[in-house]
């Protein structure tokens, strides 16, 4: 018999942690268990190692062009190693913060390989192949996803590595960089790399760039990424890497088929990013039959497993994967096992219409900065939803001409028979901030009209909205 718990958490990302702290705020006895670090690959190989490494290469980038403003900065320069401890350091204090706060709730963290046996045990084993056992009145899977593999020749060369890889390992600096994948991943690490002075590829198979996202907005960003430098190979497919060295230098020789010919680069490195895959490595014994489909686990509405008692949230159950929806899943479980009245909903059917829509906020930390909510078009069409689309450009508003941003513009979709907020895309300065008002506007069915009666001050980016709403009341309605 191990000790007994009333949750027993596997995997300490966003999901697991902010279940974890619900449910012992709940007054219930918490374990949390992880193989690595408290945080999860968001806190530590993920979410805060880019978003601080796209914070300092940002700066980087507005030193350089700072005589547009009237300012001259001399020998500007960086040192990539301090660069890399300012990201370790990020995820390190963010660390040190959770532990504090386990601390003060009475959690208990573990840190081994947890295998879910029958009768809601957890066998944990140590990295010194020590032991235990715990039991749980519930678990809760949230071991997450890990970065997926190509089975291409030559990927298993050294320079050839995943985002994981590539934010845990020491700092190089990359004459070139191939990035394979343009997704949210891959076009944050290139804009970062790009701004170092980094020569940067990127070899998408789909025909555009974020292909989930809005094709205006996908456009858009391309056209900067590309006035940037950044060599952009859509409906491509790499074929093989191989080892190559060059006046000395080890490399790598990419070979690839883009518009019809197959082309030869070569580059430092490959940052392989294309998409990720449940984690259920080491997950069950081999006598538990949780269902599976695909590598993820099945879970019910209510994320429940085939297994009574244990639930499972986040990445490994697949879906959107971001660390805010595992969060909002984890605090809905964790309602729901203390009969408490669930706070969080993650789509929605507005009174308009008769099927369903995400009001998950999706984001991308470049410059600019892009946010999205609920539907865009081409989704409102092929469900055959009339729109009224308001549209504002960002380069009459004051902010943006102060600061000297580039291209970027806000989009509102509101249905046409009712005026309720049914999308928002946005490309600005802030994007990722300001998405958060119009998640909020949908999830409480709020209209054009309701909209306008907020003021927002002037002069900010925020005030565009105002100006998109005001927009789409002059819009005809349209497929």
């Amino acid at each position: 018999m191990g000790k007994r718990y009333d949750l027993v958490i596997i995997g300490a990302g966003p999901g697991g942690y902010i279940a974890a702290k619900k449910a012992a705020k709940a007054g219930m006895s918490v374990v949390i268990i992880d193989k690595g670090e408290v945080g999860g690959t968001c806190m530590n190989r993920g979410c805060i190692p880019t978003k601080a490494l796209i914070h300092a290469s940002t700066l980087y980038r507005e030193m350089t062009e700072c005589e547009k403003f009237g300012l001259y900065a001399e020998r500007v320069g960086f040192d990539l190693q301090k660069i890399f401890e300012y990201k370790d350091l990020s995820a390190s204090k963010m660390r040190e913060e959770l532990k504090k706060e386990f601390s003060e709730l009475g959690i208990r963290f573990v840190k081994g390989t947890a295998t879910i046996q029958s009768d809601r045990r957890v066998r944990v084993i140590f990295d010194a192949k020590e032991t235990e056992y715990l039991e749980g009145e519930n678990i809760l899977i949230a071991t997450g996803a890990k970065a997926k593999k190509v089975d291409l020749p030559g990927m298993d060369l050294p320079g050839v590595m995943t985002s994981e890889e590539l934010l845990t390992s020491d700092a190089s600096q990359y004459e070139s960089l191939l990035i394979l994948g343009g997704g949210v991943i891959g076009i944050e690490l290139a804009t970062v790399f790009n701004a170092l002075g980094t020569k940067v590829t990127i070899v998408e198979i789909a025909d555009r760039l974020l292909p989930n996202m809005d094709l205006e907005f996908s456009e858009a960003l391309e056209e900067i990424l590309r006035n940037r430098g950044i060599r952009i190979c859509k409906e491509s497919i790499l074929e093989k890497i191989e080892k190559k060295a060059e006046n000395g230098k080890d490399g790598l020789s990419c070979h690839f088929v883009y518009q019809g010919e197959t082309q030869e680069e070569k580059v430092d490195a490959v940052l392989v990013s294309v998409g990720r895959s449940a984690d259920t490595e080491h997950l069950f014994d081999p006598d538990v039959q949780i269902r599976l489909s695909g590598g993820k686990v099945v879970v019910d509405d209510f994320y429940m497993t085939s297994m009574p008692g244990v639930y499972a949230i986040g990445d490994v159950i697949g879906g959107i994967q971001l660390a805010h929806v595992a969060s909002a899943q984890a605090t809905y479980v964790v309602e729901r096992m203390n009969q408490m009245r669930p706070s969080v909903i993650i789509e929605m059917v507005p009174s308009c219409l008769f099927t369903s829509i995400s009001i998950v906020p999706s984001c991308l930390y470049t410059d600019p900065e892009i946010a999205s909510v609920g539907i865009t078009e081409e989704e409102a069409r092929k469900k055959g939803i009339m729109l009224r689309c308001g549209k504002y450009v960002m380069d009459v508003n004051g902010q943006s001409i102060i600061s000297r941003e580039e291209r970027g513009f806000i989009k509102l979709l509101f249905a046409s028979d009712s005026d309720v907020l049914l999308g928002a895309q946005m490309m600005c300065p802030r994007a990722t901030d300001m998405i958060g008002e119009m998640a909020t506007a949908i999830a409480n069915g709020l209209t054009s009209t309701q909209l306008m009666y907020a003021m927002r001050a002037h002069p900010t980016f925020n005030e565009a909205i105002s100006c998109a709403v005001e927009n789409s009341r002059e819009d005809r309605p349209r497929w």
